[in-house]
């Protein structure tokens, strides 16, 4: 079988991809077996997607593990979760050293159980000098969380008199999101069918391309993020413009 890959122009990848990885419960109960069979292997998706997109040479990669909302679930799977979290991280980082990769986090660290913080403190730590692909692990996050702790720390900055009321603009905002580091994501994938993009990078998706497929996160591999990719590259991003003014900037640039 013809990989995708073959297909993708190497010159136009996405900077950053966001990816919303759903499905991992349904797909375990369409098997008969119990949700967290299903987040199990879900890790297994995970490790083909990060070595896919290492690979093409992708350079952020932000997955959605677990919203500020995904606290009220059953308490079970709510515990084998963050045990899995804890083990996973624990295991793969010889696996991000050898590959390069550096591990960061977006989310309310606080609120993990103490083995699942330390786990994702030392995998950051371990794999900070490191310069290819950034997977960042957006957990216990929401973006409605995000935007709130951003318009405390800025109303603390101004009472302080660190900036000006009317210093405040777009640029002053990102400086305070979690997100702040990295740039905004081009595409963002969301599997399982689901239409939304539930309190995820809602600033940050601004003028993101959405691409939504029916695959159940357990069952999406490289080749549908290939297909992801391609889907992208196919778009015109206009950014607020019109389709003839893309065309003409795109010819002044190649001039």
């Amino acid at each position: 079988m013809v990989s995708q890959l073959d297909k993708i122009d190497k010159a136009r990848l996405p900077l950053h991809i966001a990816i919303i990885m759903d499905g991992n419960g349904r797909w375990a109960q369409e098997k008969g077996e119990d949700r967290l069979f299903g987040h199990y292997q879900g890790v297994e998706s995970v490790r083909n997607i990060v070595e896919g997109a290492a690979e093409l040479g992708i350079s952020y990669l932000t997955l959605y593990a677990f919203s500020t909302e995904n606290w009220d679930r059953p308490e079970p799977e709510v515990i084998g979760l963050m045990g899995l979290l804890a083990e996973t991280i624990r295991q793969e980082v010889p696996t991000l050293n050898k590959n390069n990769i550096k591990l960061r986090l977006i989310g309310d660290i606080n609120m993990l159980p103490e083995d699942a913080r330390l786990g994702m403190e030392e995998g950051i730590e371990k794999t900070r000098n490191n310069n290819g692909l950034t997977l960042i692990i957006a957990l216990s996050y929401s973006s409605r969380w995000e935007l709130v702790q951003a318009v405390k720390a800025i109303a603390k900055d101004v009472k302080e008199g660190i900036i000006s009321e009317e210093q405040i603009d777009q640029d002053i905002l990102r400086n305070y999101l979690a997100t702040s580091e990295f740039p905004d994501p081009e595409l963002m994938i969301r599997t399982s069918g689901e239409y939304r993009i539930s309190n995820f990078l809602l600033y940050q998706l601004a003028y993101a391309e959405l691409y939504f497929t029916d695959t159940r996160w357990p069952d999406f591999g490289k080749e549908d993020l290939y297909e992801a990719i391609l889907n992208f590259q196919q778009r015109q991003r206009r950014f607020g413009m019109t389709g003839e003014q893309i065309k003409r900037k795109s010819a002044t640039d190649m001039h």
